[in-house]
């Protein structure tokens, strides 16, 4: 038995060396004895999987219903939209609940580049017309939140308790019985002085007799005589606030002034890359005109010079030939990149107006540029721009909150001392309510035989230190600082922006002066030169030379023109006076017919009512009343002393005629060409289209 026993320990130990040798480290599926096989159809292979959310949202029509976009290879739009810019601004505002951007656009003499990208890599980014109602609406930090701390708050509880207990004497075993019901109901309130009022009702029910319900009515408030009491304190920090934690009404409503002011530079930046885009594509259209001209031109000549190549006639060299021929696919190039840069200027047009993205109609400007010459006053300029413009508003904004939350801060260096007072009627009887015998009823003897009592007193706790009302105290000396050193800075550096933009508009004025006469030089040296080419007394690569500096003094006066209206909105951007430059005003819809019912109520309430004067407890002033978008009324300089508001400050003044003679000649007509046998790409595909001597655009056809 005994040599059993080893051999069946053996036996044991060697499997299970080979079991462990098998598994080694590795996890092990359970063994189990009757398993079914259907573990599989309950078994997730992923814990993390793509999904796509189940939301409906209708797609705009500018989305649905666009068309293949105009191209090289579709070239032709169904017909031409003459838009002004004050139709292309509104337009632009009213689809704007979302305002667009043209982040990632980039205009330059050459052409487009880029497309807007903001909206699909940061949406929460872009500003919409949502937000600054969001702001006022917010549950934490908006002004009905920070009203709702002065709300009355009702509670009121019920309970019953029923149970019977055995003790034990130490004889016998007896029971207790209990039946008792409490039902207590209160009201509080926070006044704005920093007070708590409260009135309680408290019942209770204890099922013995003789006196079964005991009831009291009481009523009582808690003020805070040093830290935390006052009018202006509570506006400004709320109740309940805690050092550097403040979200009173004031603070609330600022922050509600900010969301505007935010809301008017979102929508100044909309009318900026509206005429932006619309004088870029104005710039776009001549572009094209005039590398057209050249390519005209460039036509002519080598149609020219393969004739007398054909018949052997001097000037009709292989090598003139050749020439005229390059001259030409150069000329064809910038066409072609020329009318690409137009379909994608207008389409940034498009994108920033809410348009879709192609309708078959194709966008053209048809304002005239402002070429006469702008006079501004230095002084009366840099003056309104201290004033008007929105970044400073909205630091000044920033400042004025630090300087209320310096006060509030400094309130909590008093003590803290409350004067409580309360109180109460007291009752007792066999029911709670009796109308028989008011004397053998709670509320009857409550009511009726004066048992009263109240209670006065004091509460005070002082901290040993005041290390953090202290640490408060210099946080907000710190921030105010902070605040008044950046608003004066802010105001160095828009100086210095007004500066770099009288700089910009008097350049490029100036170059509208230069290119002009660059541009006829050009117009006569093609004359001379082409004059003096078919004499024979030049080479082509001369009068070749000749026709490319035509093109770009064209495209050069063209450049300088969209550069002087840029500037000057550009001027009008940074002194926050764009969007009454541009006849837009920014005001508040109309409210629901009950919202004017119940003002209507609320202003003949406080008729009827008698004025409280608060005495010393009356808070400053926060606002010096409602900005004036379109301010035409006098305003002073930085000595004091009266400025007005004329055109030259608001809005500037123009030139009846621009300095030198005509500023505009009229463009060469265009003569209709067919393409050279070589194959390129057909010259029907190029459009037509040419300016007339007051800018606007008309078919050539």
């Amino acid at each position: 038995m005994k040599y059993l026993r080893r051999l069946l320990n053996f036996a044991v130990s060697v499997l299970l060396i080979g079991v462990c040798g098998q598994t080694g480290c590795t996890p092990q599926q359970p063994l189990y004895l009757t398993e079914k096989g259907k573990y599989q159809q309950h078994y997730i292979g992923k814990a993390t999987k793509i999904d796509y959310p189940d939301v409906e949202v209708c797609s705009l029509p500018e989305v649905t219903r666009t068309i293949p976009p105009l191209t090289l290879a579709n070239p032709d739009p169904s017909s031409i939209w003459d838009i002004k810019l004050e139709e292309a601004v509104q337009m632009a505002l009213k689809n704007s609940k979302v305002i667009r951007t043209l982040n990632g656009v980039g205009f330059s003499k050459s052409g487009v580049s880029g497309t807007p990208g903001l909206l699909l890599q940061s949406p929460n980014a872009v500003g919409t017309v949502y937000d600054p109602a969001l702001i006022e609406s917010d549950p934490r930090a908006g002004q009905e939140a920070a009203l709702a701390a002065y709300d009355g708050q009702l509670t009121a509880s019920a309970n019953w308790l029923k149970e019977s207990t055995a003790n034990w004497n130490g004889f016998q075993t007896y029971g207790i019985r209990k039946d008792e019901a409490n039902f207590n109901t209160s009201i509080r309130k926070y006044a704005s002085t920093g007070g708590q009022y409260y009135v309680t009702n408290g019942n209770q029910y204890t099922g013995t007799a003789p006196v079964q319900w005991q009831s009291y009515l009481e009523g009582g408030f808690t003020q805070p005589l040093f830290q935390g009491n006052g009018i202006q304190f509570n506006r400004i920090a709320g109740p309940g606030a805690t050092p550097g934690n403040y979200n009173g009404v004031v603070i609330a409503r600022i922050n509600t002034d900010t969301a505007l002011v935010d809301f008017e530079m979102n929508t100044r930046n909309l009318v900026a890359s509206v005429e932006t885009a619309y004088w870029n594509l104005y710039y776009a259209y001549h572009r094209l005109e005039s590398v057209r001209s050249g390519l005209d031109a460039a036509y002519q000549t080598w149609l020219q010079t393969k004739i007398k190549s054909d018949f052997g006639a001097v000037g009709g060299s292989a090598q003139y030939l050749a020439q005229a021929e390059h001259n030409y696919f150069t000329f064809r190039q910038q066409t072609e990149i020329a009318q690409s840069n137009l379909f994608k200027t207008e389409d940034a047009l498009r994108y920033i107006m809410g348009l879709t993205a192609t309708d078959g109609r194709l966008i053209r400007p048809i304002d005239d540029p402002i070429i006469a010459p702008i006079k501004l006053d230095w002084h009366s300029t840099v003056c309104e721009g201290l004033i008007r413009s929105p970044e400073l508003r909205k630091q000044k904004w920033s400042v004025k909150r630090y300087e209320l939350e310096l006060i509030a801060a400094k309130n909590f260096l008093l003590p803290q001392v409350d004067m409580n007072a309360a109180y109460r009627f007291s009752g007792a009887g066999k029911d709670l309510i009796d109308s028989n015998n008011r004397h053998n009823n709670a509320y009857g003897s409550m009511i009726y035989d004066d048992y009263s009592g109240w209670t006065v007193g004091l509460s005070a706790a002082v901290p040993f230190g005041w290390r953090k009302e202290l640490a408060g105290v210099r946080n907000a000396q710190l921030m105010l600082a902070k605040s008044r050193e950046i608003l004066r800075e802010q105001e160095l550096e828009l100086s210095h922006q007004l500066a770099d933009s009288f700089r910009d508009i008097d350049l490029s004025y100036q170059q509208i002066q230069t290119t002009l006469a660059g541009r006829r030089a050009a117009n006569d040296e093609v004359f001379a030169v082409g004059a003096a080419y078919e004499a024979g007394k030049i080479t082509l690569d001369q009068l070749l030379d000749a026709q490319k500096r035509q093109a770009e003094a064209e495209t050069d006066y063209y450049s300088a023109v969209v550069d002087y209206n840029l500037a000057i909105m550009t001027l009008h951007y940074r002194k926050g006076s764009l969007l009454e430059y541009d006849n837009v005003c920014l005001t508040e819809g109309a409210w629901s017919p009950k919202a004017y019912f119940d003002a209507k109520r609320r202003a003949r309430e406080r008729d009827a009512g008698h004025y409280l004067n608060y005495g010393f407890t009356r808070p400053q002033n926060v606002s010096r009343g409602t900005y004036r978008q379109f301010q035409g009324t006098d305003m002073l300089s930085f000595d004091g002393t009266a400025v007005p508001m004329t055109a030259s400050a608001a809005q500037p003044q123009y030139s009846s005629q621009p300095a030198g003679q005509q500023v505009v000649p009229p463009a060469p007509k265009l003569i209709e060409t067919q393409p050279i046998p070589t194959p390129v790409l057909p010259k029907e595909t190029l459009m037509h289209i040419q300016p007339t001597r007051n800018n606007r655009y008309v078919d050539a056809n």
